[in-house]
């Protein structure tokens, strides 16, 4: 059997595995895998030697929650509890230290602060607030990974803040010099800070989850024993017949009965223009109806629907993401015996060789070692970064959603593009007009203009955005489901369509056959005009390729040496003759939801590290199944809520921002932790040696946040790739 099961209480990627450990261990467990930015544990066992409460136990047992069963509301309104909790301590923290450290910040600068803040005891109470009240959770979180038999930076944290705190309890009881209760109160902030900012960004990734459950209709109109019933979709059982009217959504999936409608099947397909459906015509649970009214047989509810495939392939590729490792979590663990190690061995050097018997030396020196370990730098070396990377690429209109995003995007060497919205503009346009009989192609748009301005089609409105404001009038005008329009224009019978509807008509389409062949070649849709009986023109509409497309796609390619991928649910004919514009060579034609998420993971199982970008409901499951989804932030909010990464704009050229930026940040990180531990590597076993005194330990960790900080804001002159790249073309002109 497999279960789920929501875990609360983790802070970093150690607690997860203390549970894995914990529960992998269980007599009938076969595996135990913890997703940490989701919080769910996933465990597979016999039932017949384990129930689910022992497994709930077990995780309670080693002092985490966990839960089952529970609604997607219940989890969500716990989540966001949790965050404005921690962002109430986060903001109490702030306010508690900035008094402890206003005395180091006026020496800093040459001043003297008022005498107030210089009280001791004020400063004593003012820790003790911050290091047992709003750092609890700190020595909860410790006692639960020693328990477990393994380390994290909440130990280090513990460690180091409570010998910095005691070092200045026992300085305000026994002499007046000044204490170092701003150390301790700092590191707890800053830490505090980044604990917050990471669970905001994990916050969003079940809201994609519920605005696709939003997209679903709630009512449907139901013919039961001659009367239409008005009932929740819930309610809804296969075999019903359910009447849909213009504007609404279809409440599930089934076969068209009676009637005759376009529908906008855009979050499916991708395709913007809305398809025809007749009787005996699929139709699909929170399409939308764009006009006229129709009947349907329900053949899939509930869990059976598309949207219901789409939102579990959606919650599949989320839970199947792994966590970033954070470096300074993997250091930490064994960073945090090393430092405890030296402190001790500190103290027994100085005891019992360097000053025998002179206890409180040694504990003074055992605590200069604590303070100038304490994680501050290389807690500090990350989200600096990735704050300083994040605020620069917003900037550029890149919004990546966390850190292990960012992380991820920086390593990314396969980018997948949707076509419709994302390389295209997402509408159609009209690109060719044929004029035949001595017409011009500004009288051929104006003629079949004034039938199309009276149609609802989408294809009609790009018609009419094409001919301009000189429009006749038209009168007698019939719509002809599935085939075209008919009417009178300025006294004479005009007839505007597809083929089929020529055909019928008994109209020689043969004098437009070669451009009929070259368009078609090109997967654009064609419209024929007929008067008195014969054929007058064509017009050739499709989706356009955005602008600067071609030079995103090139510096992609040769730049940044992606491989490039054009994945979408259009017709061959059509994907083919957008790739061969922007310069793509390998593209994936008519492929379903599910299809593109099995193209991700196919790529994936090859070693790739892939970029998936797209702007609909359609493209969810790609962009969740990816190792980055970069959402279009023209697109759908359900793309954009899936989407690792949110670009602020229809540009493609913010794809290229996006890479550029990350992989900026993630060497700058490198370069941070570096620092950190190299830092740490000389001063641990200088302030051991007796030569930096609580006080100048103190100072030198500071010192090794400021380098941190300053070399994560040379991030801000980053980015701008392509916008630098055009300069310099130019001034090579």
């Amino acid at each position: 059997m497999k279960a789920v099961f929501d875990i609360s209480g983790m802070t970093c990627t150690n607690c997860a595995r203390a549970i894995e450990n914990a529960v992998a261990e269980l007599p009938g467990v076969q595996a135990a895998t913890v997703n940490f930015p989701m919080k769910k544990l996933t465990a597979e066992f016999d039932e017949t030697k384990l129930t689910a409460d022992e497994i709930l136990a077990e995780v309670a047992d080693i002092g985490f929650g966990a839960a089952r069963g529970q609604s997607r509301e219940e989890l969500a309104a716990a989540e966001a509890k949790r965050l404005t909790e921690e962002k109430n301590r986060l903001s109490a923290a702030i306010a508690l230290t900035v008094p402890l450290a206003v005395p180091m910040l006026f020496s800093a600068a040459g001043l003297s602060a008022p005498e107030v803040f210089h009280s001791p005891w004020l400063q004593l109470a003012l820790g003790s607030i911050v290091q047992f009240a709003i750092g609890r959770d700190f020595y909860i979180d410790s006692y639960k990974t020693l328990k477990s038999g393994n380390a994290n930076m909440s130990v280090l944290v513990m460690l180091g803040t409570t010998a910095a705190y005691l070092l200045s309890v026992y300085i305000v009881l026994t002499s007046h010099a000044m204490p170092y209760f701003e150390s301790s109160a700092m590191v707890i902030t800053l830490v505090l800070l980044g604990h917050y900012l990471e669970q905001s960004s994990q916050k969003r990734a079940g809201d994609a989850i519920r605005r696709l459950v939003g997209l679903s209709a709630k009512v449907a109109h139901v013919l039961r024993e001659g009367r239409e019933l008005d009932i929740a979709v819930e309610e809804l059982a296969l075999g019903d017949v359910v009447l849909v009217r213009p504007g609404e959504k279809v409440p599930a999936d089934g076969v068209v009965e009676s009637g005759f409608s376009a529908i906008d099947e855009a979050f499916l397909s991708g395709e913007s223009v809305p398809v025809d459906k007749k009787a005996g015509d699929e139709v699909f649970s929170s399409t939308i109806n764009s006009f006229g009214s129709f009947t349907f047989r329900v053949t899939g509810v509930g869990g059976e629907t598309v949207m219901a495939r789409i939102i579990r392939i959606v919650e599949e590729a989320q839970g199947r993401k792994a966590p970033v490792q954070r470096l300074a979590d993997q250091i930490s663990a064994r960073f945090v015996p090393g430092v405890v190690l030296a402190a001790v061995v500190t103290v027994v050097l100085w005891h019992f060789w360097l000053a025998p018997g002179d206890w409180a030396a040694a504990i003074i020196h055992a605590t200069a070692v604590l303070v100038v370990a304490c994680p501050c730098a290389l807690g500090l070396a990350t989200p600096t970064s990735i704050l300083v990377g994040t605020g620069r690429a917003a900037e550029l209109g890149v919004l990546f959603k966390g850190g292990a995003e960012l992380e991820r995007a920086a390593k990314v060497d396969t980018v997948i593009f949707d076509k419709t919205g994302t390389l295209t503009v997402g509408k159609p346009a009209v690109t060719d007009v044929l004029p035949l009989g001595g017409l011009t192609e500004d009288e051929l748009l104006r003629l079949v203009a004034a039938l199309e301005k009276l149609s609802e089609h989408p294809l009609a409105r790009a018609v009419v955005a094409a001919a301009g404001e000189d429009i006749p009038a038209a009168e007698d005008f019939r719509n002809l489901p599935g085939a075209g329009v008919s009417g009178l224009v300025e006294g004479r019978a005009l007839l505007a369509g597809k083929a089929a509807l020529m055909a019928a008509e008994g109209i020689d389409i043969a004098a437009a056959a070669s451009w009929l062949e070259a368009r078609g070649g090109e997967g654009k849709t064609v419209i024929f005009i007929a008067r008195a009986g014969g054929l007058i023109g064509a017009v050739a509409l499709s989706d356009q390729l955005r602008p600067q497309a071609v030079e995103a796609i090139s510096y992609l390619r040769d730049r940044l040496r992606v491989e490039l991928v054009l994945l979408t649910g259009d017709s061959k004919a059509a994907a083919g003759a957008i790739a061969r514009q922007a310069g793509i060579e390998r593209v994936l034609a008519e492929v379903t939801p599910d299809g593109k998420a099995a193209a991700v993971e196919e790529l994936k199982a090859q070693g790739r590290t892939v970029a998936m970008v797209g702007d609909g409901v359609n493209d969810a499951p790609a962009l969740a199944a990816a190792d980055v989804g970069l959402a279009m932030g023209s697109g759908s909010d359900v793309a954009i809520e899936t989407g690792d990464v949110t670009l602020v704009g229809e540009d493609p050229a913010l794809v290229v921002e996006a890479l550029v930026m990350a992989r900026a940040t993630l060497g700058n990180i490198r370069q941070n932790m570096f620092w950190a531990l190299f830092y740490n590597t000389v001063a641990i076993p200088v302030a051991a040696a007796g030569y930096l005194s609580p006080a100048l330990a103190g100072f030198c960790m500071a010192m090794s946040s400021v380098s941190v900080v300053g070399n994560a804001l040379r991030l801000k002159t980053k980015g701008g790739a392509l916008v630098a790249s055009r300069q310099k073309d130019s001034q090579a002109i």
